[in-house]
């Protein structure tokens, strides 16, 4: 939580606000009401430096003896803003649906054909996905109808675009969601070297495995997920999706959070996911 956030969360909810900054506009009005009809109608420009000077005086007067105005005013800001973003996100996933929840090259786990689909955009070496793997894990294993989609966002070092290509060539043989475990399970950094140890104890091709991590193929798939994030302005891991609702970061709660949204699309019906 930001510094800011935190202040506005502390400070008190005065109900004083609304009516302290409509105080502030009466002033102002009746400032301006006492100019003649001619500068009124020809706007701010019109004012002398003199009247410039008393308008702003008197806000500022009421304003510094009634600062929770400014603290009305931030939180209908803030309102404002969270409501504009939740719109647009809105209508960014329902328009690219398909590449978000039903994009068929998308790693998936759970019931590949589940009623609900979670997506989550995660980096290999990001800790708070390392520490959301158990809440993912514990959700797949006890709903056995929800759809788990996987999006490779390696955007802390080389070593994760390393990892990331490695993930998507296990699942060219059938092994990404144990690849995806093993990997963000290790200690230390996850790149090549670590990714090549996974693949050998996960018995899988070599010469396939670093054949694929290199092809075209791949590097297109791992692209085209940077480029959906992109476009949905998520620049931080990990990320979860689920309908038109977002849960950003891992919180402690991260389960229960993410159990109660799948079981409200569930209940309500999901066009997207």
């Amino acid at each position: 939580m930001s510094l800011q956030i935190r202040f506005w969360s502390m400070s008190a909810r005065l109900p004083l606000g609304r009516a302290a900054l409509c105080a502030v506009i009466a002033a102002s009005a009746a400032a301006i009401t006492s100019l003649p009809t001619a500068s009124r109608a020809e706007g701010p420009a019109a004012f002398s430096d003199d009247q410039k000077k008393v308008i702003g005086e008197i806000v500022k007067d009421y304003l510094m003896k009634n600062p929770e105005v400014l603290v009305d005013v931030q939180t209908a800001l803030e309102a404002k803003l969270e409501k504009e973003q939740s719109e647009k996100l809105k209508s960014f996933m329902a328009d690219n649906a398909k590449d978000i929840y039903r994009n068929p090259e998308s790693p998936v786990a759970g019931d590949p054909n589940g009623d609900i689909t979670v997506v989550e955009f995660f980096d290999y070496n990001c800790g708070y996905c390392k520490r959301g793997l158990t809440e993912v894990q514990k959700l797949i294993n006890s709903d056995k109808k929800v759809r788990f989609v996987f999006k490779e966002l390696p955007i802390l070092s080389k070593g994760s675009e390393e990892t990331a290509r490695a993930a998507l060539a296990a699942k060219r043989q059938g092994k990404y969601w144990e690849f995806h475990q093993a990997m963000l399970s290790i200690k230390g950094q996850a790149n090549e070297a670590a990714s090549l140890k996974a693949a050998e104890a996960l018995s899988l091709d070599m010469a396939k495995f670093k054949a694929d991590m290199a092809s075209d193929g791949v590097k297109n798939e791992l692209e085209s997920m940077k480029t959906l994030a992109k476009k949905m302005g998520i620049n931080g891991t990990p990320h979860f999706l689920v309908g038109d609702k977002a849960i950003p970061g891992a919180p402690d709660d991260l389960h229960v959070q993410l159990e109660e949204l799948v079981a409200g699309f569930r209940k309500s019906g999901c066009k997207t996911c």
